[in-house]
């Protein structure tokens, strides 16, 4: 028995934005990186079909995301089902950058303590910020002339962070809740958590601001105390650290020869130092 020809069925009407991202399951690994891809979608009022035929131009433009950005979100959508494809991560600019001032001690405040000696101990190493978020005080060893990190993974020898280290320690320990934090960079004050506390473990979120804010303040004081043939130098110098990340601080210490901490950023660190080493090599 023949059958008759039927029209097509309507296309059938995507669900609302809200309820399609619903419906797909956070990555294993990605989910603070997943809340916020959605959040930057749903802004535009994007859902997964929408984001995957437009593509991130529009996101990556509303939320002023740079090229790296874009690379980690796409991955990241990808990683969760929605079909976008991944753009080259593209080289880092600058390569090479004088990190010292942001090591440098200039007040006995807590926050700028505590930021010091993290941007001090990253420059020789350089772990990603959940590694110092974990970082405990009984892990790091000073000695009379260096600090010695120890973690399940090995031990690194941390040269020009003493100053740092013992600064910290000092204005840290006339505080009795920092004292007797278990924690290399505890909570200065209370969160709106309902378990954070003064001596407790901040967020990664938390340090990525700290870090940010001490990049931001380091560029203002190079502002105010440069000057003369100087000065120029520091422009340029805090006009970086006002966009400086953290993830950028340990991937520029990588590039200058800092031994790895893990697997992340290794491999363009090292194509960042190989060309460091053949723009400072004399010419044949």
């Amino acid at each position: 028995m023949s059958r008759s020809w039927q029209h097509p069925l309507p296309e059938m009407p995507s669900p609302p934005a809200a309820r399609a991202w619903q419906r797909l399951v956070p990555p294993e690994g990605y989910a603070v990186q997943w809340r916020r891809l959605i959040d930057a979608a749903l802004e535009l009022g994007l859902g997964p079909e929408e984001l995957a035929a437009g593509g991130m131009d529009d996101v990556a433009a509303a939320r002023g995301w740079k090229p790296a950005t874009v690379t980690l979100y796409s991955k990241v959508a990808r990683y969760g089902g929605v079909p976008l494809p991944v753009p080259p991560t593209p080289e880092p600019d600058p390569r090479t950058l004088d990190l010292r001032p942001l090591t440098e001690v200039r007040s006995e405040q807590p926050e700028h303590l505590r930021t010091v000696v993290w941007c001090a101990i990253a420059l020789r190493w350089p772990a990603p910020v959940g590694a110092f978020r974990d970082l405990r005080r009984e892990q790091v060893h000073p000695t009379t002339r260096r600090l010695l990190v120890r973690t399940d993974d090995g031990e690194w020898s941390v040269p020009g962070a003493l100053s740092a280290w013992h600064a910290w320690e000092a204005v840290r320990n006339r505080f009795p809740a920092l004292a007797e934090s278990p924690w290399v960079l505890p909570a200065l004050r209370r969160g709106p958590g309902y378990t954070s506390h003064v001596g407790g473990r901040l967020s990664s979120q938390a340090l990525q601001v700290t870090f940010t804010k001490h990049a931001v303040r380091t560029a203002l004081h190079l502002r105010a105390t440069s000057a003369g043939a100087r000065r120029a130098r520091a422009e340029a110098l805090a006009a970086v650290y006002e966009t400086l990340s953290y993830d950028s601080y340990r991937r520029l210490a990588l590039a200058a020869g800092a031994e790895p901490v893990a697997e992340r950023g290794a491999v363009r660190a090292e194509r960042a130092a190989r060309a460091n080493r053949a723009a400072g090599a004399p010419a044949g």
